[in-house]
Protein backbone atom coordinates (compact mmCIF):
# COMPACT_ATOMS: atom_id res chain seq x y z
CA UNK A 1 0.00 0.00 0.00
CA UNK A 2 2.87 2.38 0.72
CA UNK A 3 4.55 2.12 -2.22
CA UNK A 4 1.01 2.53 -4.21
CA UNK A 5 0.72 5.93 -2.14
CA UNK A 6 4.16 6.68 -3.44
CA UNK A 7 3.94 5.86 -6.78
CA UNK A 8 0.56 8.23 -7.08
CA UNK A 9 2.41 11.02 -5.18
CA UNK A 10 5.47 10.61 -7.75
CA UNK A 11 3.20 11.00 -10.52
CA UNK A 12 0.79 13.70 -9.52
CA UNK A 13 3.26 16.44 -10.59
CA UNK A 14 4.07 15.32 -13.84
CA UNK A 15 0.14 15.29 -14.55
CA UNK A 16 -0.95 18.39 -13.23
CA UNK A 17 2.42 20.03 -15.82
CA UNK A 18 1.03 17.99 -18.40
CA UNK A 19 -2.84 19.54 -17.86
CA UNK A 20 -1.58 23.22 -17.28
CA UNK A 21 -1.32 24.00 -21.55
CA UNK A 22 -4.70 22.89 -22.37
CA UNK A 23 -5.82 24.93 -18.83
CA UNK A 24 -4.58 27.93 -19.66
CA UNK A 25 -5.57 28.09 -23.16
CA UNK A 26 -9.36 27.36 -21.94
CA UNK A 27 -9.11 30.40 -19.54
CA UNK A 28 -7.91 32.41 -21.97
CA UNK A 29 -10.70 31.61 -24.67
CA UNK A 30 -13.30 31.46 -22.68
CA UNK A 31 -12.18 34.52 -21.22
CA UNK A 32 -11.89 35.96 -25.04
CA UNK A 33 -15.25 34.84 -25.55
CA UNK A 34 -17.40 36.06 -22.77
CA UNK A 35 -15.55 39.81 -21.99
CA UNK A 36 -14.60 40.46 -25.31
CA UNK A 37 -11.49 41.12 -27.64
CA UNK A 38 -11.34 44.88 -25.84
CA UNK A 39 -9.71 42.83 -22.67
CA UNK A 40 -6.56 41.48 -25.19
CA UNK A 41 -6.48 38.45 -23.87
CA UNK A 42 -5.72 36.64 -27.34
CA UNK A 43 -1.42 37.28 -26.93
CA UNK A 44 -1.57 34.90 -23.76
CA UNK A 45 -2.63 31.87 -25.78
CA UNK A 46 1.03 31.81 -26.12
CA UNK A 47 1.67 30.33 -22.75
CA UNK A 48 -0.01 26.47 -23.54
CA UNK A 49 2.69 25.95 -25.81
CA UNK A 50 5.27 27.50 -23.33
CA UNK A 51 4.04 25.10 -20.33
CA UNK A 52 4.03 22.15 -22.84
CA UNK A 53 8.11 22.28 -23.04
CA UNK A 54 8.07 21.37 -19.74
CA UNK A 55 7.25 17.96 -19.87
CA UNK A 56 6.97 15.54 -22.29
CA UNK A 57 8.61 15.62 -26.34
CA UNK A 58 8.29 17.24 -28.79
CA UNK A 59 5.88 16.20 -30.20
CA UNK A 60 3.20 16.85 -28.13
CA UNK A 61 4.91 20.93 -27.57
CA UNK A 62 4.14 20.80 -31.35
CA UNK A 63 0.78 19.52 -31.16
CA UNK A 64 -0.45 22.09 -28.17
CA UNK A 65 1.18 24.66 -30.60
CA UNK A 66 -0.75 23.57 -33.46
CA UNK A 67 -3.64 23.72 -31.19
CA UNK A 68 -3.61 27.30 -29.77
CA UNK A 69 -2.66 28.66 -33.16
CA UNK A 70 -6.08 27.04 -34.46
CA UNK A 71 -7.54 28.95 -31.45
CA UNK A 72 -6.05 31.76 -32.05
CA UNK A 73 -6.77 32.01 -35.38
CA UNK A 74 -10.98 31.03 -34.46
CA UNK A 75 -10.79 33.82 -32.22
CA UNK A 76 -9.06 36.46 -34.37
CA UNK A 77 -11.58 35.84 -36.32
CA UNK A 78 -14.49 35.80 -34.12
CA UNK A 79 -13.63 38.74 -32.81
CA UNK A 80 -12.14 40.12 -35.92
CA UNK A 81 -8.93 41.01 -35.25
CA UNK A 82 -7.08 39.33 -37.90
CA UNK A 83 -6.27 41.74 -40.14
CA UNK A 84 -5.36 44.24 -37.17
CA UNK A 85 -2.40 44.61 -35.69
CA UNK A 86 -3.28 43.23 -32.36
CA UNK A 87 -4.87 39.99 -34.33
CA UNK A 88 -1.28 39.60 -36.33
CA UNK A 89 0.87 40.29 -32.93
CA UNK A 90 -1.10 37.45 -31.57
CA UNK A 91 -0.67 34.82 -34.06
CA UNK A 92 3.40 35.68 -34.45
CA UNK A 93 3.35 35.77 -30.51
CA UNK A 94 1.68 31.83 -30.77
CA UNK A 95 4.38 30.73 -33.47
CA UNK A 96 7.29 31.76 -31.74
CA UNK A 97 6.17 30.81 -28.88
CA UNK A 98 5.72 27.40 -30.09
CA UNK A 99 9.43 27.25 -32.30
CA UNK A 100 10.90 28.37 -29.14
CA UNK A 101 9.12 25.41 -26.84
CA UNK A 102 9.97 22.79 -29.90
CA UNK A 103 13.50 23.94 -28.84
CA UNK A 104 13.72 23.65 -25.54
CA UNK A 105 12.20 20.21 -25.43
CA UNK A 106 14.31 18.70 -27.80
CA UNK A 107 17.33 20.22 -25.77
CA UNK A 108 15.88 19.14 -22.50
CA UNK A 109 15.29 15.47 -24.03
CA UNK A 110 19.40 15.31 -24.99
CA UNK A 111 20.16 16.20 -21.53
CA UNK A 112 18.01 13.74 -20.05
CA UNK A 113 19.20 11.00 -22.24
CA UNK A 114 22.92 12.22 -21.43
CA UNK A 115 22.01 12.26 -18.04
CA UNK A 116 20.65 8.42 -17.89
CA UNK A 117 23.46 7.67 -20.02
CA UNK A 118 25.63 9.01 -16.82
CA UNK A 119 23.66 7.36 -13.96
CA UNK A 120 23.96 3.71 -15.81
CA UNK A 121 27.76 4.31 -15.86
CA UNK A 122 27.79 5.97 -12.41
CA UNK A 123 25.30 2.52 -11.42
CA UNK A 124 28.20 0.01 -12.82
CA UNK A 125 31.10 1.61 -11.33
CA UNK A 126 29.24 1.58 -8.29
CA UNK A 127 28.45 -2.24 -8.94
CA UNK A 128 32.17 -3.00 -9.16
CA UNK A 129 33.85 -0.51 -7.08
CA UNK A 130 31.64 -1.52 -4.07
CA UNK A 131 30.64 -4.92 -4.64
CA UNK A 132 27.39 -6.62 -2.86
CA UNK A 133 28.41 -7.96 0.74
CA UNK A 134 27.99 -11.51 1.60
CA UNK A 135 24.83 -12.00 3.57
CA UNK A 136 26.69 -14.29 5.95
CA UNK A 137 30.49 -14.51 6.35
CA UNK A 138 31.83 -17.11 8.82
CA UNK A 139 30.35 -16.74 11.79
CA UNK A 140 28.80 -13.34 11.18
CA UNK A 141 25.70 -11.71 9.55
CA UNK A 142 26.23 -8.82 7.00
CA UNK A 143 23.43 -6.28 5.77
CA UNK A 144 25.01 -2.96 4.41
CA UNK A 145 23.07 0.37 3.28
CA UNK A 146 24.79 3.19 0.92
CA UNK A 147 22.93 6.82 0.28
CA UNK A 148 24.71 8.62 -1.93
CA UNK A 149 24.92 12.82 -1.69
CA UNK A 150 24.68 13.40 -5.34
CA UNK A 151 21.86 11.88 -5.92
CA UNK A 152 22.29 12.09 -10.08
CA UNK A 153 25.36 10.30 -9.80
CA UNK A 154 24.78 7.29 -7.23
CA UNK A 155 28.34 7.35 -6.24
CA UNK A 156 30.63 9.11 -3.80
CA UNK A 157 33.17 8.62 -1.50
CA UNK A 158 32.23 6.17 0.65
CA UNK A 159 33.73 2.43 1.07
CA UNK A 160 33.19 -0.78 2.73
CA UNK A 161 33.85 -4.04 1.78
CA UNK A 162 33.80 -7.73 4.05
CA UNK A 163 35.47 -10.70 3.31
CA UNK A 164 36.52 -14.23 4.89
CA UNK A 165 39.58 -15.12 4.92
CA UNK A 166 42.13 -17.43 6.22
CA UNK A 167 42.28 -15.39 9.37
CA UNK A 168 39.35 -14.88 9.61
CA UNK A 169 36.17 -12.34 8.57
CA UNK A 170 37.57 -9.11 8.18
CA UNK A 171 35.67 -6.04 7.21
CA UNK A 172 36.59 -1.95 6.13
CA UNK A 173 34.15 0.91 6.49
CA UNK A 174 36.20 4.06 5.68
CA UNK A 175 35.42 8.01 4.29
CA UNK A 176 37.71 9.71 1.36
CA UNK A 177 38.19 13.19 2.54
CA UNK A 178 36.40 15.44 -1.20
CA UNK A 179 34.04 14.20 -3.42
CA UNK A 180 34.26 13.52 -7.33
CA UNK A 181 35.30 11.11 -9.82
CA UNK A 182 38.97 11.79 -7.56
CA UNK A 183 37.28 10.27 -4.54
CA UNK A 184 35.99 7.40 -6.15
CA UNK A 185 39.65 6.71 -7.43
CA UNK A 186 40.89 7.06 -4.23
CA UNK A 187 38.13 4.46 -3.11
CA UNK A 188 39.55 2.16 -5.29
CA UNK A 189 43.03 2.49 -4.67
CA UNK A 190 42.00 1.62 -0.50
CA UNK A 191 39.41 -1.08 -1.86
CA UNK A 192 41.48 -2.77 -4.17
CA UNK A 193 44.60 -2.73 -1.30
CA UNK A 194 42.15 -4.40 1.19
CA UNK A 195 41.22 -6.93 -1.35
CA UNK A 196 44.31 -8.35 -1.34
CA UNK A 197 45.78 -7.74 1.63
CA UNK A 198 43.00 -9.03 3.89
CA UNK A 199 44.17 -12.36 2.10
CA UNK A 200 47.67 -12.25 2.15
CA UNK A 201 48.47 -10.34 5.66
CA UNK A 202 48.58 -12.53 8.29
CA UNK A 203 47.60 -9.31 11.11
CA UNK A 204 45.37 -6.71 10.63
CA UNK A 205 48.17 -4.24 11.40
CA UNK A 206 49.86 -5.60 8.60
CA UNK A 207 46.93 -5.30 6.58
CA UNK A 208 46.67 -1.46 7.27
CA UNK A 209 49.96 -0.63 6.47
CA UNK A 210 49.50 -2.44 3.03
CA UNK A 211 46.81 0.44 2.99
CA UNK A 212 48.91 2.99 3.91
CA UNK A 213 51.45 2.14 1.05
CA UNK A 214 49.17 1.87 -1.72
CA UNK A 215 47.70 5.66 -0.64
CA UNK A 216 51.37 7.08 0.00
CA UNK A 217 51.79 6.19 -3.79
CA UNK A 218 48.29 7.49 -5.00
CA UNK A 219 47.36 10.40 -2.44
CA UNK A 220 48.34 13.99 -2.98
CA UNK A 221 49.00 16.54 -0.29
CA UNK A 222 46.88 16.88 2.42
CA UNK A 223 44.07 14.80 1.24
CA UNK A 224 43.27 11.21 3.28
CA UNK A 225 40.99 8.39 4.40
CA UNK A 226 39.54 7.65 7.16
CA UNK A 227 38.94 3.84 7.96
CA UNK A 228 38.14 1.14 10.75
CA UNK A 229 39.19 -1.93 9.87
CA UNK A 230 37.81 -5.37 11.97
CA UNK A 231 38.51 -8.86 12.40
CA UNK A 232 36.41 -11.52 13.34
CA UNK A 233 38.44 -14.95 13.91
CA UNK A 234 37.43 -18.49 12.40
CA UNK A 235 37.12 -20.00 15.79
CA UNK A 236 34.82 -17.06 17.69
CA UNK A 237 32.08 -19.51 18.44
CA UNK A 238 32.22 -20.57 22.74
CA UNK A 239 32.41 -24.20 21.66
CA UNK A 240 35.13 -23.85 19.30
CA UNK A 241 37.55 -23.56 22.43
CA UNK A 242 38.53 -19.53 22.12
CA UNK A 243 36.29 -16.43 23.45
CA UNK A 244 34.40 -14.98 20.88
CA UNK A 245 35.76 -11.43 20.26
CA UNK A 246 35.94 -8.77 17.06
CA UNK A 247 39.56 -6.71 16.82
CA UNK A 248 39.34 -3.48 15.56
CA UNK A 249 41.57 -0.78 14.11
CA UNK A 250 40.93 2.55 13.97
CA UNK A 251 42.42 4.98 11.00
CA UNK A 252 40.66 8.06 12.79
CA UNK A 253 37.43 7.21 11.87
CA UNK A 254 34.04 7.45 14.14
CA UNK A 255 33.86 4.63 16.49
CA UNK A 256 31.85 1.84 15.54
CA UNK A 257 28.24 1.03 17.96
CA UNK A 258 28.43 -1.97 19.19
CA UNK A 259 24.59 -3.04 20.44
CA UNK A 260 24.35 -5.97 23.05
CA UNK A 261 21.72 -8.89 23.81
CA UNK A 262 20.12 -6.91 26.31
CA UNK A 263 19.91 -3.85 24.34
CA UNK A 264 22.62 -1.78 25.50
CA UNK A 265 24.59 0.16 23.09
CA UNK A 266 28.01 1.78 23.35
CA UNK A 267 30.34 3.40 20.92
CA UNK A 268 33.82 1.33 21.04
CA UNK A 269 36.46 3.87 21.19
CA UNK A 270 39.84 3.20 20.55
CA UNK A 271 42.24 3.10 23.24
CA UNK A 272 43.79 6.04 21.64
CA UNK A 273 42.81 7.99 18.53
CA UNK A 274 45.53 7.68 14.81
CA UNK A 275 45.29 10.13 12.31
CA UNK A 276 43.29 8.46 8.79
CA UNK A 277 45.10 6.59 6.41
CA UNK A 278 47.54 8.88 4.27
CA UNK A 279 48.36 11.18 6.75
CA UNK A 280 51.02 9.32 8.98
CA UNK A 281 54.51 10.44 8.57
CA UNK A 282 57.25 8.38 8.48
CA UNK A 283 58.31 6.82 11.10
CA UNK A 284 54.70 7.23 13.09
CA UNK A 285 53.50 4.49 14.50
CA UNK A 286 49.85 3.49 13.05
CA UNK A 287 47.00 2.62 15.50
CA UNK A 288 46.84 -0.02 17.98
CA UNK A 289 44.48 -2.40 17.69
CA UNK A 290 42.05 -3.39 20.34
CA UNK A 291 39.86 -6.37 20.86
CA UNK A 292 35.82 -6.45 22.30
CA UNK A 293 33.51 -8.73 23.39
CA UNK A 294 31.42 -9.84 20.57
CA UNK A 295 29.01 -12.92 21.62
CA UNK A 296 25.63 -14.34 20.43
CA UNK A 297 23.01 -11.91 20.22
CA UNK A 298 25.72 -9.01 19.52
CA UNK A 299 25.68 -6.70 16.49
CA UNK A 300 27.93 -3.92 15.62
CA UNK A 301 27.54 -0.87 13.52
CA UNK A 302 29.81 0.26 11.09
CA UNK A 303 28.84 4.27 9.68
CA UNK A 304 30.60 6.85 8.40
CA UNK A 305 30.14 10.53 9.04
CA UNK A 306 27.68 11.06 6.74
CA UNK A 307 25.40 9.28 9.83
CA UNK A 308 26.44 10.59 12.49
CA UNK A 309 27.03 14.30 11.73
CA UNK A 310 23.41 14.20 9.93
CA UNK A 311 21.39 17.11 11.46
CA UNK A 312 17.95 18.47 12.01
CA UNK A 313 16.07 21.47 10.73
CA UNK A 314 17.38 22.69 14.38
CA UNK A 315 20.87 21.93 13.19
CA UNK A 316 21.33 18.84 15.94
CA UNK A 317 23.02 15.88 15.31
CA UNK A 318 21.69 12.54 14.61
CA UNK A 319 20.98 10.49 17.93
CA UNK A 320 22.37 7.19 16.60
CA UNK A 321 23.29 5.60 20.05
CA UNK A 322 19.49 6.76 21.29
CA UNK A 323 18.05 4.85 17.87
CA UNK A 324 20.10 1.64 18.46
CA UNK A 325 16.64 0.07 19.51
CA UNK A 326 15.54 0.62 15.47
CA UNK A 327 18.14 -2.73 15.00
CA UNK A 328 16.22 -5.30 16.64
CA UNK A 329 14.42 -6.37 13.62
CA UNK A 330 15.47 -9.94 12.90
CA UNK A 331 16.27 -9.25 9.57
CA UNK A 332 19.53 -7.84 9.43
CA UNK A 333 18.44 -6.18 5.96
CA UNK A 334 15.32 -4.95 7.79
CA UNK A 335 17.39 -3.35 10.75
CA UNK A 336 19.34 -1.11 8.46
CA UNK A 337 16.89 0.35 6.37
CA UNK A 338 14.77 1.14 9.20
CA UNK A 339 17.14 3.03 11.03
CA UNK A 340 18.33 4.83 7.33
CA UNK A 341 14.15 5.66 6.96
CA UNK A 342 15.21 7.10 10.27
CA UNK A 343 17.97 9.17 9.25
CA UNK A 344 15.76 10.49 6.13
CA UNK A 345 12.95 11.57 8.68
CA UNK A 346 15.29 13.11 10.68
CA UNK A 347 17.31 15.33 8.03
CA UNK A 348 13.58 16.23 7.03
CA UNK A 349 15.36 15.37 2.74
CA UNK A 350 18.32 14.44 0.90
CA UNK A 351 21.85 13.49 2.82
CA UNK A 352 24.24 16.72 2.62
CA UNK A 353 27.11 14.36 2.44
CA UNK A 354 27.48 10.41 1.72
CA UNK A 355 25.53 8.07 4.29
CA UNK A 356 26.82 4.27 4.62
CA UNK A 357 26.21 1.64 7.23
CA UNK A 358 27.19 -1.73 7.39
CA UNK A 359 26.23 -4.26 9.97
CA UNK A 360 27.22 -7.13 11.46
CA UNK A 361 25.76 -9.49 13.64
CA UNK A 362 27.19 -12.55 15.44
CA UNK A 363 25.47 -15.79 14.87
CA UNK A 364 26.09 -19.10 16.87
CA UNK A 365 24.98 -21.67 14.23
CA UNK A 366 28.05 -21.49 12.00
CA UNK A 367 30.29 -24.26 12.57
CA UNK A 368 33.49 -24.70 14.14
CA UNK A 369 36.37 -24.42 11.39
CA UNK A 370 38.58 -27.88 10.90
CA UNK A 371 41.57 -27.29 12.70
CA UNK A 372 44.61 -25.93 10.70
CA UNK A 373 48.73 -26.24 11.23
CA UNK A 374 49.78 -24.15 8.18
CA UNK A 375 47.95 -20.60 9.40
CA UNK A 376 50.56 -18.53 11.36
CA UNK A 377 48.64 -15.31 13.59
Amino acid sequence: MKGLVSVVAAHRPSRVLKAIPYAVMVVVAVVDLTAGAGVGFLPLMSLGPAFAGLVGGWRRTAWIGSLAMALTVGLGIYDDLLAHRRGITALVSVAGVTVAGLVAAVMRQQREEELASVRSIAEVAQRVLLRPVPLAAGSLRVAVSYTSAVADARIGGDLYEVVATPYGVRTIVGDVQGKGLEAVETAAVVLGAFREAAYDEPTLTAVGERLEHALERHLTAEKFVTAVLAESGPGTDPGCGSEPSMTLLNYGHPAPLVVRRDGTAAFLAPPERALPLGLALHGTKGPHPHTVDFAAGDQMLFYTDGVSEARDAEDRFYPLEQRAALLRDPDPEAAVEALRQDLVAHTQGPPHDDAAMLLVRYRSDEPCPPPTTDTVR
